[in-house]
């Protein structure tokens, strides 16, 4: 069809009208169509036409939504333009494929609109739900009708979900079926009899919507926390779900279903006149609408289809359609993602209102808020007297001038319902939002408020939810500004999972669990150490404001030390405790670095990290604060590799602060190793199990698991005596969501390259690797890669095949490298991230090796490139420390020359530094600058 016939159809209508009269303005080239062309050709000469139409109608909105236009406008424009395809089509079946010249009355037939296309807003590749109303039952012509119109939609590829009903089958299905109910709610007539649509909404009316609302309001909640726990139970979650997620468009819409329900409303303007909004609280709903659809419908033009999730590699490009530049520190994404989640938090106030306003009417059981606190419930105390009361079981204000008579109120409300195990009223939240003005620099200095807060940090009881209360309320915000820059604030990286106030409060809500004994899962881990901290609120404080400099020019830890130093005195602390929770602030990602990217093994690690400890309390506390920040980083980051790993350093590091002595020394704790896997190994003889052990360093024992030797110990007995040892063996890992294997070889410079070339040949993504010798002259290595299928069975075939590959390289049967090649051609995934490479060679950090360290953007093979230049370069790697913070790897290689020196030469360090720069560098293009020098040729001492 020309595109200039669909272009002057357009053209002819009135722009104020929108979409308006496009049905009118088909009928001329229809009809022409129809009259040049019969059959098959005539259906599809028509096809082709309503096919250039919708092109052209999308085109129009799309450029306007991109002229900075309305997300609203762009939706309701969409639904204007099916409104008018459906009539068009419509009119073209019914005049000239299946003509009715005189209609009987079983035969009128009438399209409605339900569902998300029934509020009269469409987004770009949204579903087009549609009712076929008839008043009876089906006739033969009725049906050919509708058929042949769902034809025509399906053959333009629009996505139908359609049911052909009477009045009666609507009534009865409605009854049974609460989504059918709710798809009734939002029905709105495009064509046919209006009659027979009036009469649906009137039995709708009088049948369905008068019983009991608190069915339907109980039912839409609990559909609303299903959808929201199968999207991410948190609001803050850094790849959000714009329309299933929390704070998304659908919570909108059940807040509108429920409204339009319990208050009879059809538009949202009329909950100010009900009583629910106020014209202020009308205007952010608005807000949040507006926003959520226009992010919608950009993301799914630009991704040309139904894409819902705001994923990473999308991100940076909605940014800059959305106008979105950098400033202030932010990128222009992580400035769009902070106003996206400043959205979503106003949309759960949102929530809270209208579930507030429906308990008044009685419509919404009270209970629904105590599903948050039955974990902390604890015995309560008296009841709060004078400002507050308890309402229906939960703290609320007196009266409305609460806050304003004694602003130390506000931070009082939330502490009283701590201290006392009630969950806070809606009303008495929605109050607070409204007295926000009362926090200033009066009430920031006030002693009492101060005392307050700092006891709701250090409280046994409720930390966590409190503290989220009183950020989403925008209250912590405000009584701590400092936190209010760092509110909704994303970080635009794979590793965090979270906003940086929500990881914050989930940090501090790790701390509070651990003290309560509320997680099995770490509880060993810190059990013999948190109770001794002398000074636990200095502990607190260190940990809620660790990152609370994020997303300023300079370093966050340097930057986070001043605000420390600037707010500990106000909440009473002395100098000292000042001084130590700047210290948390500054180191708190020093003991994760140490543990995962440092050989613990070796005696400078330990001197030089127990340097920076100083103290047996620093030690303590910033080992805790380490477990927190990293548990809080998102479910499952600390595994237990990760947490073996910092128990090591620790009780390495304990001995040097401890003047040589420790409550469990090196050579006790390698004693209670071997007692272990001995008990474990029952069934060995004296002598074997005491040659068996022989043949461990003492690294070996201090840092894997007891039922990891188990299967070493045996994989090492059942290569005795062979000529060429080589085993492989592959395990699931359920704890970190990964895959094991083990590879047992006699131990040579190009090892570890080989293991890492055959995952990347077989496309297995290196997440962790364990290097350990025998002393005997065995390599034992462990490779940790990340799953790839969801069944154990799909997932074990695929490991045992990529150890095959290994089995097959090492043994010289294949050549790794151009299975590699092969690979990297077929798989060059683009990434929507940068990460500057550096290389640092240091000879400071052992007294044996020189430690090469390397970071830059993770991908696939990048642990092959890295080795197998490093085994050109003809360096042995002693071990590796392979560590990845999302995007980022971060590599550690602790290496010798090939006579088992230290590399001391400039120019060798400066090769060595050169050639791993350009590993990073994409095929054909110059290596990538490095930052900063890179290479430090200190001495050893």
């Amino acid at each position: 069809m020309d595109q200039t016939v669909s272009a002057s159809v357009f053209e002819n209508l009135d722009p104020a009208r929108g979409y308006r009269g496009l049905r009118a303005a088909l009928a001329t080239p229809v009809a022409a169509l129809c009259k040049a062309e019969k059959g098959h050709a005539r259906r599809t000469a028509a096809v082709d036409l309503f096919r250039s139409v919708l092109a052209e109608g999308r085109a129009r909105a799309r450029a306007r939504l991109e002229a900075r236009g309305s997300g609203l406008e762009c939706a309701r424009r969409l639904s204007e333009l099916q409104d008018e395809l459906i009539g068009a089509i419509y009119d073209y079946v019914v005049t000239y494929v299946y003509p009715a010249d005189n209609p009987t009355f079983a035969e009128r037939l009438t399209i409605v609109a339900v569902g998300g296309y029934g509020r009269g807003m469409l987004a770009p590749g949204s579903d087009i739900d549609l009712l076929f109303l008839l008043p009876y039952k089906q006739t033969p012509w009725g049906e050919s009708v509708v058929e042949a119109i769902l034809y025509v939609l399906w053959d333009l590829r629009q996505k139908v979900g359609h049911a052909t009903r009477s009045v009666a089958e609507c009534m009865r299905q409605s009854r049974a079926d609460m989504t059918i109910r709710t798809t009734l709610l939002e029905s709105r007539f495009i064509l046919g009899s209006a009659e027979l649509f009036t009469a649906l909404q009137d039995a709708f009316d009088k049948e369905v919507a008068r019983s009991d609302a608190r069915e339907f309001v109980a039912a839409k909640l609990a559909e609303r926390d299903t959808r929201v726990r199968r999207a991410g139970a948190s609001r803050y979650l850094v790849e959000p779900n714009v329309k299933e997620g929390k704070g998304g468009l659908r919570d909108l819409n059940t807040l509108f279903w429920i409204s339009k329900y319990v208050y009879r409303v059809r538009d949202p303007q009329e909950l100010v006149a009900a009583g629910v909004f106020t014209s202020a609280e009308l205007s952010l709903f608005e807000r949040c609408e507006e926003f959520l659809w226009r992010v919608r419908c950009h993301l799914h033009f630009a991704t040309g289809r139904a894409e819902e999730r705001l994923s990473f590699d999308i991100q940076p490009a909605m940014a800059k359609r959305l106008g979105y530049q950098d400033r202030g520190g932010l990128s222009r994404v992580e400035r769009f993602m902070k106003h996206y989640f400043l959205v979503a938090k106003d949309v759960g106030d949102l929530t809270a209102i209208v579930c507030a306003a429906l308990e008044e009417k009685q419509a919404k059981p009270p209970a629904i808020f105590e599903r948050f606190m039955q974990p902390f419930r604890r015995r309560r105390n008296k009841a709060p007297k004078g400002d507050f009361i308890i309402d229906h079981d939960r703290i609320s204000v007196a009266d409305d001038d609460v806050f304003h008579r004694d602003p130390v109120n506000i931070i009082r409300l939330f502490w009283m319902a701590d201290h006392h195990g009630l969950p806070l009223h809606p009303d008495a939240l929605r109050a607070v939002t409204l007295s926000l003005r009362e926090i200033d620099a009066e009430l920031r200095a006030d002693k009492e408020a101060n005392r307050l807060f700092l006891e709701i940090l250090l409280s046994r009881n409720m930390t966590e939810i409190i503290l989220r209360r009183m950020n989403e309320t925008g209250v912590l915000g405000r009584f701590i500004p400092d936190f209010g820059r760092i509110v909704a604030m994303m970080q635009f990286n794979m590793y965090h999972h979270y906003t940086v106030d929500e990881h914050l409060l989930r940090a501090v809500g790790c701390l509070s669990d651990l003290e309560a004994g509320r997680m099995p899962e770490h509880q060993q881990l810190v059990s013999e150490i948190l109770p001794t901290i002398v000074n636990r609120k200095v502990l607190y404080l260190g940990l809620f404001l660790h990152d609370i400099a994020k997303g300023r020019k300079e370093d966050h830890s340097i930057a986070g030390m001043d605000v420390a130093r600037a707010l500990c005195p106000r909440l009473g602390f002395t100098p000292g405790e000042t001084e130590t929770v700047a210290w948390l602030v500054e180191h708190h990602l020093t003991m994760s670095s140490y543990a995962q990217s440092r050989d613990l093994s070796d005696r400078v690690t330990i001197e030089s990290f127990a340097a920076i400890a100083q103290t047996m309390e620093r030690l303590k506390m910033l080992f805790v604060l380490t477990v927190c920040d990293i548990n809080a980083v998102g479910p499952g980051v600390l595994d237990a590799w990760k947490s073996q790993l910092l128990r090591v350093l620790y009780w390495e590091t304990e001995v040097v602060l401890g003047g040589g002595h420790s409550s469990v020394d090196r050579k006790s704790r390698v004693a209670v190793a071997r007692t272990e896997l001995r008990e474990a190994l029952a069934d060995w003889s004296d002598e074997k199990f005491d040659a068996y052990e022989k043949r461990h360093y003492p690294a070996y024992w201090l840092k894997v698991d007891v039922a990891r030797k188990v299967r070493h110990a045996h994989m090492l007995e059942n290569l005795t005596g062979a000529v060429t040892p080589l085993a492989t063996a592959v395990e699931l890992d359920r704890a970190r969501g990964a895959v094991e294997l083990t590879v047992i070889a006699p131990d040579h410079r190009r090892l570890l390259s080989i293991i890492a070339g055959g995952c990347a040949a077989s496309g297995a993504n290196i997440v962790d690797a364990h290097i350990f010798t025998t002393q005997d002259g065995l390599a034992l290595d462990t490779i940790f890669i990340s799953r790839a299928f969801d069944f154990d069975e799909d997932e074990l075939r695929r490991a045992r095949r990529i150890a095959e590959f290994i089995a097959k390289a090492l043994r010289g049967e294949v050549i790794v490298s151009d299975a590699v090649k092969a690979r990297a051609r077929q798989n060059q995934a683009p990434t929507a991230f940068t990460v500057a490479p550096e290389v640092v060679v240091d000879n400071s950090l052992s007294n044996v090796y020189t430690v090469i360290e390397v970071s830059g953007l993770d991908r696939e093979g990048l642990l092959f490139d890295l080795t197998n230049a490093i085994s050109k370069l003809n360096l042995n790697i002693a071990s590796a420390h392979i560590t990845t913070f999302g995007e980022r790897a971060v590599d550690a290689f602790y290496v010798t020359d090939l006579t088992g020196t230290k590399i001391v030469s400039p120019q060798r360090q400066s090769a060595i530094k050169r050639q791993l720069l350009e590993v990073f560098a994409p095929a054909g293009e110059k290596r990538p600058k490095a930052v900063g020098t890179g290479v430090q040729s200190v001495a050893a001492t």
